[in-house]
This record gives C-alpha cells, structure tokens and sequence, in this order.
C-alpha cells in the first residue's frame, strides 16, 4: 500500500512545512551617533533631542540653534548648562 503525497513529506505537506517556518527579522537600526549637526537639526525626532539634552552637556549648545526645540528644552539646557550654553543663548534671545 502507498501512502498518500502529504504522508510521505512531498508535494501539499512539505510547502506546508517550509509555510510555518518563522519570518526573517530585520537586524535592529545601528545606534545614533550624536553630533552637533543630529542636534541642530530640525528633522530630529523631539525624543532624540531631550536624549541629547540629557546625556550629552557638549552638544546642549547645538540645541539652542534648533528651530524645534521647544520652550520647556530651552529651560532644561538653561538650567543643566554645559559648554558654550550661555553664550548660545544670549545670542538666541539678543537675534
């Protein structure tokens, strides 16, 4: 006696084997490098900047030049300071 095609791990059975196998994930995005131009730059995702404004005090200056960073940024990064804070935002609010 013969077994059946699906039985005997050929044709309908075996694509439904190779169906069921799990999908190749995509390898996770590479870790952002932090740079003056990431922080001043106005395409930057709003999270991303407060990462800045928080980890990174030599780039806090470079925030104060980005058109989108809002008001309650502006006041962290005055009252976190870090190098070149001050005069970046006297020239912010004298321009």
């Amino acid at each position: 006696m013969r077994l059946p095609a699906d039985r005997c791990g050929t044709g309908h059975a075996r694509h439904a084997m190779r169906s069921h196998q799990p999908p190749v994930a995509e390898p996770p995005a590479p870790p952002i490098v932090l740079t003056p131009l990431l922080a001043c730059d106005p395409a930057t995702d709003p999270d991303i900047l407060w990462h800045i404004a928080r980890e990174a005090p030599e780039l806090r200056r470079w925030l104060v030049a980005n058109p989108n960073a809002d008001a309650a940024l502006l006041e962290y990064v005055a009252q976190a300071g870090g190098p070149g804070v001050n005069v970046a935002l006297t020239v912010l609010l004298e321009g």
